[in-house]
């Protein structure tokens, strides 16, 4: 053995675990768990930004009547929000799933009162887009409580369904609980968005057919994706199985 060998044995160079820093060695053993949870945080924060758009697709007619289809832009990303939930609190537990949706909450709640110290501030020269920067991204109070409120009921809701029917099934039933955890959360959260945000703003049936359609194709997005959520979940934790 040469002389560098023996130097790289008796170092232990064999095992490159051993010149991490505490810090590195963290990050390598919870690194599926950030990374999760980052983009759970990513998708609150885009959802954020977009639901301020309500968005209109046509009208199914009933005869003499037309329900209208009227949803908010968090449409077409936030039920994910709720797949990568399922995941957190499924493979995690309930205690990382509230931590990462607490993170969620505080980043969406800085990125408002960003965007408000931004809208406030006064325009440069030449900038002419002030109004167009209040009007489509500027603060509005009703919806950043509602977005709030709604996300941290229906998350927490979303969770706690989720984990104490696994403790209750001893693990089974793993599509039943995600629909119903899903069920339970997305009612919060559709209920409270959309009563904070734009009651008195969308009226009459308008707002019925609002709530009612949010709230069922934000379910009908989780079943729809139920074998994408169970195979991720499935990979999630046999990755994390073999880590430990």
């Amino acid at each position: 053995m040469s002389e560098t060998q023996q130097m790289n044995a008796a170092q232990g160079s064999d095992d490159p675990v051993k010149y991490l820093t505490p810090g590195a060695r963290a990050a390598a053993a919870g690194g599926r768990y950030a990374t999760i949870s980052a983009v759970f945080v990513g998708i609150l924060l885009i959802s954020n930004v977009v639901a301020v758009k309500p968005i209109a697709f046509g009208a199914i007619p009933l005869g003499e009547f037309s329900l209208p289809l009227v949803f908010d832009g968090g449409v077409f990303l936030f039920p994910l929000a709720y797949i990568l939930g399922d995941v957190l609190a499924e493979v995690y537990g309930l205690k990382a799933s509230r931590r990462a949706i607490f993170t969620a909450f505080a980043l969406a709640l800085v990125a408002s009162l960003t965007i408000l110290a931004v809208q406030v501030s006064p325009p440069a020269d030449g900038w002419e887009n002030q109004e167009a920067f209040s009007a489509v991204l500027g603060f509005v109070p009703r919806i950043v409580a509602a977005s709030l409120v709604a996300f941290l009921g229906g998350q927490l809701l979303n969770a706690w369904v989720l984990d104490r029917m696994r403790r209750r099934t001893s693990g089974r039933f793993l599509r039943t609980r995600l629909i119903a955890s899903t069920v339970a959360g997305q009612l919060i959260d559709t209920l409270l968005f959309c009563t904070i945000a734009f009651a008195g703003v969308i009226t009459g049936l308008d707002f019925v057919m609002y709530v009612v359609l949010g709230y069922v194709v934000k379910v009908l997005a989780e079943v729809v994706l139920l074998p994408v959520t169970t195979r991720v979940i499935r990979a999630v934790r046999a990755a994390e199985e073999r880590s430990a």
